[in-house]
C-alpha cells in the first residue's frame, strides 16, 4: 500500500491534480487491490500482469458498469503504473497492450435558453440559503466553470470593480472569466447576507455551518431547481458548463474564445460543443433555404 500512498502523494505534489481526482485515483486502486486479494492468492499491485487485469475489466463489464466508467478506471492504472515505471518499481507495466473499450459517441442535451430564462427568474435572494442557491445557478451558467472550481472559488477572486473572477481549474491552472452586470449584483447580494450570518470562511460559496461547498450539495441545488422548469433526463451542474458554451458558439462566439473561457487545454476538447450548433444550423437550412422550402 506504500505505492498508492506515494503515487498520491505525486498526484497532489507534483501533478497538482485536485483532490476530487485524487480520491477517484485512490478509490479506484483500493477496488483493484481488493480484487486481486480475493481472486489471485499472493498477488500484489507490483506483481500485477495483463491478463490479471482483463480479469479485473471482465468482473466490472459482469456488474453491467458502462465502458466509459470502466475506461475511467484503467486510465487510473495506466497512470499509476506510468509511475511505478518511473520510479523504477516495476520493469514493465500490464497496461501496455491494453486498449480501452469502445464507448458510444454521446452528447448531452444543453438547456434551452428560454428554460434557463424561466429557472432564473424564479430564483429568489430573501435570505442567506436562497441568494446562495440563486448564486450557485447563475455562477454556474454565467461562467460555464466546472462544479469542483465553483467550491474552490475563495471570496478574494471575485472583482467586482473590474466585474471578473479568478477561476482556478485543472492543475491549478488560472483563467479570469468576465462577469455581466446581473450576476454582480447577485454576488452582492448574496455577501451581504454571508455577512449577516457572521460568517467569516474563505471560501466565497459556503454552507450553513460556515464550511465550503461539497458537490453533492452543488450537484443537489441544481438538479432539483432545472427538474422543476426541464423535461430533460439529465439535469447536472455539468449541463450548465454545457449550455454555457452551447448558447455561446450559437450567438456567434469565437471557438477559441469559449475554449479559453471553460479552461480546456485544447480546441478539440471545446469542439465536441459545435454538435449542436451543427444542429441549429442544419434546422435554419432546411427551413429558409429557397430549394428546400419549395
Amino acid at each position: 500500500m506504500s505505492g498508492i500512498i506515494n503515487f498520491l502523494s505525486y498526484l497532489e505534489n507534483e501533478k497538482q491534480y485536485s483532490n476530487h481526482t485524487i480520491s477517484a485515483y485512490q478509490n479506484d486502486l483500493k477496488e483493484f487491490d481488493h480484487f486481486l486479494n480475493t481472486n489471485f492468492n499472493k498477488v500484489t499491485l507490483i506483481d500485477v500482469d495483463y491478463f490479471q487485469v482483463r480479469a479485473w475489466i471482465a468482473e466490472l463489464s459482469q456488474q453491467d458498469l458502462k465502458h466509459k466508467s470502466i475506461n475511467r478506471k484503467l486510465s487510473s492504472l495506466k497512470t499509476f503504473y506510468k509511475f511505478l515505471l518511473k520510479t523504477g518499481q516495476v520493469k514493465a507495466s500490464p497496461m501496455q497492450k491494453l486498449k480501452s473499450l469502445k464507448t458510444p459517441q454521446s452528447l448531452s442535451t444543453p438547456f434551452s435558453i428560454q428554460e434557463v430564462e424561466n429557472v432564473i427568474n424564479s430564483l429568489e435572494s430573501k435570505d442567506f440559503l436562497t441568494s446562495r442557491q440563486s448564486l450557485i445557478i447563475e455562477l454556474l451558467y454565467a461562467t460555464g466553470m466546472r462544479r469542483a472550481e465553483l467550491i474552490s472559488l475563495q471570496t478574494r477572486d471575485v472583482n467586482l470593480t473590474k466585474q471578473q473572477l479568478k477561476v482556478t481549474g485543472k492543475r491549478n491552472k488560472q483563467r479570469i472569466v468576465p462577469l455581466y452586470d446581473k450576476i454582480c449584483k447577485r454576488i452582492k447580494v448574496y455577501l451581504q447576507f454571508k455577512q449577516k450570518e457572521g460568517f467569516r470562511h474563505s471560501s466565497l460559496l459556503v454552507t450553513a455551518q460556515d464550511k465550503p461547498l461539497y458537490p453533492s450539495l452543488v450537484y443537489n441545488v441544481v438538479n432539483d431547481v432545472f427538474k422543476k422548469f426541464s423535461s430533460k433526463s439529465k439535469t447536472s451542474p455539468h449541463i450548465l458548463r454545457h449550455t454555457f458554451a452551447t448558447h455561446l458558439l450559437n450567438q456567434g462566439s469565437d471557438l477559441n474564445a469559449i475554449k479559453e473561457l471553460l479552461g480546456h487545454e485544447s480546441l478539440s476538447s471545446t469542439e465536441v460543443y459545435t454538435h449542436n450548433s451543427i444542429e441549429q444550423l442544419k434546422q435554419s437550412y432546411y427551413k429558409n433555404h429557397p430549394r428546400e422550402s419549395n
